[in-house]
Parts: structure tokens; C-alpha cells; sequence
């Protein structure tokens, strides 16, 4: 067995960047929303986008409802995880999450909708343009069958 360090260079500067003031300093609705509408309609993903908002924080939020196989927790990881890819830049933080601890966030218990945290962006060393990302919490409802 072993430990993750090699990349813990990386993953610190994407952290450094999060610490920025103004690092998320595109609007989200001209720049992410499009891509997402578009695989969503195009049938990219098993996915329906409802609403987005910019957060008080500046994170994006973005309300998703499953039209998969409900509790196939699997299939909405994918499918997030192609969606995100509709926007990712070249580093990229995930973690998906539910809205109280329930002891494994694969479960069906504790309510019906996943969320995942995610920021993405383009690092110093990445980009000739200035450094600059986007911090986004898709919402996903119906992952569980309630939605």
C-alpha cells in the first residue's frame, strides 16, 4: 500500500488558488450555464437542469434532477462527472456529499439528493491568461427515487 503525496503539489496549488480573493471572477451564468444546459438538452447525461444561482459566497449553484435508475448511486456519479467535464478546466476538485451526515453518502437513506462540490480552474502554471476558476454545488434531486 501507499499514500497519495505525488499529488499533493498539485492538489496545494489548486487549494493556494482557492485562497485567492477574486480567483472565481467569471460570471457563471455567461460562462458555465450554457454547457451545462446544452448536455443536459442534447441527452449527454441522464439529467434535467432546473435552476441556477450565484450564491452569496460566489459558488454556483445548480439544481439537477436524476432521470435515471433511481438509487444507482454509480450512474450519478458518472453522469455528474460528465457533466462537470462540460466545464472542467485543467485542475479540478470533486466531493460528493449529502445534506446531513448519513455514514456512507451512497446510501438511501436520509434524504433523496446528492450534491457535489466542485471547483475547477486554471492555475498559474496552466495559462498565459490570468489565473481563474469557478466553484460549483450541482444539486442532484431524485438520485434516491423521491424526485
Amino acid at each position: 500500500m501507499a499514500d497519495g503525496r505525488r499529488l499533493e503539489p498539485g492538489a496545494g496549488e489548486l487549494l493556494e488558488a482557492l485562497r485567492e480573493a477574486d480567483w472565481v471572477s467569471e460570471d457563471a451564468d455567461e460562462h458555465l450555464l450554457p454547457h451545462l444546459r446544452r448536455a443536459c438538452e442534447r441527452g449527454a447525461v441522464p439529467l434535467r437542469l432546473g435552476g441556477a444561482s450565484t450564491e452569496p459566497d460566489g459558488a454556483f449553484l445548480v439544481e439537477l434532477t436524476w432521470l435515471g435508475r433511481p438509487e444507482d448511486v454509480r450512474a450519478v456519479r458518472a453522469a455528474i462527472y460528465a457533466l462537470i467535464g462540460e466545464v472542467a478546466e485543467s485542475a479540478t476538485y470533486i466531493r460528493q456529499r449529502r445534506d446531513e451526515p448519513v455514514g456512507d453518502v451512497d446510501q438511501p437513506v436520509g434524504g433523496d439528493s446528492l450534491f457535489y462540490e466542485v471547483a475547477t480552474g486554471m492555475l498559474a502554471p496552466d495559462t498565459r491568461y490570468a489565473p481563474h476558476g469557478h466553484v460549483l454545488v450541482l444539486r442532484v434531486n431524485g438520485a434516491f427515487g423521491g424526485g
